[in-house]
């Protein structure tokens, strides 16, 4: 089956070994616990997690799961990724091994709150704009 014809998150889970499964399965508990209201889907291929704006996708590997979590992420969360195989907005996670699950649940909460705070300051600014639109007309 081709990942590109996946419907779901489940579906795309089922098709990895149990092991792989397990901690996909882990790693959509983290985000749904830390981000409740985020919309689930599958984007590119991968599940991926929106609240306000993009959360976090990811996406299993023959030796790695990646977890693509935005470049202010990795920058944030710099000394507690060192040990990971990382790039501009991914960390990779070797399959062997134990997931590191505060970390994601840290990563997820960041990322929620940073959305957040991008929506405000994005609705500040359209007030603000709005504000003077009016003030110019008088």
């Amino acid at each position: 089956m081709k990942i590109s014809k996946i419907a779901d998150v489940s579906e795309y889970i089922a098709i990895f070994p149990a092991p792989v499964r397990a901690k996909l399965k882990k790693i959509r508990a983290i985000v749904r616990k830390n981000a409740p209201g985020a919309l689930e889907k599958m984007s590119y291929g991968m599940p991926a997690y929106s609240l306000n704006g993009v959360l976090v996708y990811f996406n299993a590997f023959e030796k790695h799961i990646g977890i693509y979590i935005m470049p202010s992420a990795i920058t944030h969360f710099q000394k507690e990724i060192a040990g990971y195989s990382t790039s501009k907005g991914t960390i990779r996670l070797p399959l062997e091994g134990r997931l590191p699950e505060g970390l994601i649940a840290r990563i997820v909460r960041f990322r929620v709150k940073e959305n957040a705070a991008k929506k405000n300051q994005s609705a500040a600014s359209y007030h603000r704009a709005k504000k003077k639109a009016r003030k110019s007309k008088v």
